[in-house]
């Protein structure tokens, strides 16, 4: 009961400490201010990538393997002068490849580039423009919400027509209906047969909804081939394409006729690399975000300290007159460790506050996400600096002599 009534004591007196010295208190905080508010928002920033990975992960296409003149990413062996030779993709491959493979169960190809497109009055730019063959949204898992997707028929003779996303729909038709109606496109008329269901954006960066996907054939006649064609081979199951991984391997060097002491001429690429770029991401954000905010901290935790050592000064004679009328050395031990933690709790209040409204900036450019988890830990972390660094000064005025104290001007 007494340590339920010295808590309760520490705790108006700390609370009356924190109010008599508003401004001090606020400027001993402002390191674990700070540090807390890094810590909440480097978790946010990932949480919001871990969130958005799967997702994005899925607008590549499931158990899908892209054969491409370029890798992607840009790892230690990234050696683009050597790529940059290397013979481009040739249309004439989807049917060697679907000839030969055992496993794969559709090939697709497309090319892409930024393009702007014009309704009447209303023009959009930078939309993402893909020229593909008719099974490209089975590739890519994208669905048709509204129309439909061009056909066989139509990539062969090369017809103007295209499917949009719903980015591009909103920037262009607003309320009207954008079935039927004709957009330009590289100095041509298209006519919109289809609308995309709404995916998002990719890695909360890329609008994957500001795009337009016209017949491969009709983007030839427009802006070529001669560059960054790629081929969308998908397998059944996971297992399925490790196997067919290997086995498009063959068929590319007899396709490209490639003896058995060459390397590659092209590369096979998967979704499955961007999980690897996310790890490196996430782990350098982690340790500039955590490195920062452990100094941040341990400077903290030094200032408040320092001002401990300060309020017990200021109140020795308080000290004293407590321990005169009884007051044992834990409760002056837990009236100042209080003190301590009130101050490192109040900076934890200011950092989360300040870590939720730049979670809501952050989000608007790039994805974060905040969590309960997340703060919690904040509040942790601060208790555990006000203990670390609030223990010395009050175990100093837990042992002060209360004679001396008394006499202290």
């Amino acid at each position: 009961m007494r340590f339920l009534n010295s808590f309760s004591e520490g705790a108006k007196i700390a609370y009356g400490a924190l109010k008599t010295n508003k401004i001090r208190s606020t400027l001993t905080a402002l390191c674990i201010i700070i540090g807390i508010t890094m810590v909440t928002v480097v978790d946010s920033v990932t949480t919001g990538m871990d969130i958005t990975f799967e997702k994005s992960m899925s607008m590549l296409g499931q158990n899908v393997v892209y054969v491409e003149k370029w890798p992607w990413g840009m790892g230690g062996e990234y050696k683009w002068w050597e790529y940059r030779n290397r013979k481009e993709m040739d249309l004439d491959y989807i049917e060697q490849i679907r000839e030969y493979s055992e496993y794969a169960t559709n090939v697709a190809a497309s090319a892409s580039r930024g393009v702007s497109v014009r309704y009447k009055e209303k023009s959009a730019e930078s939309v993402g423009l893909n020229g593909a063959t008719a099974n490209y949204l089975e590739i890519q898992g994208l669905n048709i919400e509204d129309g439909r997707m061009f056909v066989d028929q139509e990539v062969r003779t090369g017809s103007n027509v295209a499917v949009i996303g719903n980015t591009l729909k909103e920037s262009l038709f607003e309320l009207e209906v954008p079935l039927g109606k004709q957009i330009r496109l590289g100095g041509k008329r298209f006519t919109v047969v289809g609308v995309l269901e709404k995916q998002g954006k990719f890695m909360g960066l890329e609008d994957t909804d500001n795009r337009i996907i016209i017949p491969i054939s009709a983007y030839q006649n427009i802006y070529g081939l001669r560059s960054g064609l790629q081929i969308g081979v998908k397998f059944e199951d996971q297992q399925a394409m490790l196997e067919g991984e290997y086995e498009l391997e063959g068929i590319m060097r007899r396709i490209r006729q490639l003896d058995a002491a060459e390397d590659n001429d092209f590369s096979l690429n998967k979704p499955e690399a961007f999980k690897e770029q996310l790890a490196g991401m996430k782990a350098g954000i982690y340790a500039v975000g955590f490195i920062l905010s452990g100094l941040s901290l341990l400077i903290g935790g030094i200032g408040v300290m320092n001002i401990m050592f300060v309020s017990v000064r200021e109140r020795t004679k308080e000290i004293g007159i407590r321990k005169a009328v009884g007051a044992k050395s834990w409760e002056i031990l837990l009236q100042f460790l209080m003190e301590a933690i009130a101050i490192c709790l109040l900076g934890g209040v200011i950092g989360v506050a300040l870590a939720g409204g730049l979670t809501i900036l952050i989000n608007q450019a790039f994805v974060a996400v905040m969590n309960v988890g997340v703060v919690i830990l904040g509040f942790s972390i601060c208790t555990a600096v006000g203990v670390l660094f609030g223990f010395i000064p009050a175990y100093r005025a837990a042992k002060s002599d209360p004679i001396e104290s008394l006499r202290f001007e």
